[in-house]
């Protein structure tokens, strides 16, 4: 869960910041800041107001955002010559396809939350003031699935373009999937052969975590 990713960036205090940045260049290194990291369990940004800038890049950073109708996003750093340097410019193509990033990364214009979800760069709208608590209540739907599966299949969506070709992604998922299969399948077989889950119900779905 990953909240106040929200913030209009850059206003003047942080362009202050920036402009020491900026000066401080030379002495400038490459680290894992929040951002550029790649997280093994799923996060969900809940977004109120605005995500811009450096806000974008954070809620790029999670799997699933939910974002509350009045939401504002976009790459406003655009205006002051302030660049995406924290996964702005790999997410975003990655999530949404290159064209439309591209017109998002290009203008640098506003994009308002039913847009945002059109376009996929949000996966819920809610509404004014309920982002986190929707958030929270998709993270307790997914802590209910067997956590290996879960995160073994997102690791796979994840690791195909790293891969070296589509074959190689297919082993990394059939690699991935036989580890699932050997921890977890076997108990959710004989689960769904006892009556757990027919119908499509998830209601009835709890994962020993």
């Amino acid at each position: 869960e990953v909240t106040k990713a929200c913030q209009a960036y850059p206003n003047s205090s942080e362009l202050s910041t920036v402009l020491q940045v900026i000066s401080n260049l030379p002495d400038m290194t490459w680290n894992y800041s929040q951002p550029r990291m790649t997280l093994t369990k799923p996060s969900i940004a809940a977004i109120s107001g605005y995500a811009v800038a450096g806000g974008l890049e954070l809620a790029l950073m999670c799997d699933l955002r939910v974002v509350e109708e009045d939401s504002v996003m976009g790459v406003f750093c655009r205006r002051w010559g302030v660049p995406l340097i924290d996964g702005g410019t790999i997410r975003l193509p990655r999530l949404i396809g290159l064209s439309r990033a591209l017109d998002l990364i290009l203008t640098g214009r506003a994009v308002h939350a039913d847009e945002a979800l059109s376009m996929g760069l949000a996966n819920r709208v809610v509404s004014k003031g309920n982002a986190l608590l929707e958030a929270k209540k998709l993270g307790q739907e997914l802590c209910k699935f067997p956590q290996v599966c879960l995160r073994n299949d997102r690791m796979s969506a994840y690791g195909q373009f790293d891969a070296e070709n589509f074959d190689a992604a297919l082993k990394l998922e059939f690699q991935l999937g036989m580890e699932s299969l050997e921890k977890e399948s076997r108990d959710g077989a004989k689960n769904f052969k006892s009556g757990q889950g027919r119908h499509g119900k998830f209601d009835d779905i709890r994962s020993k975590l």
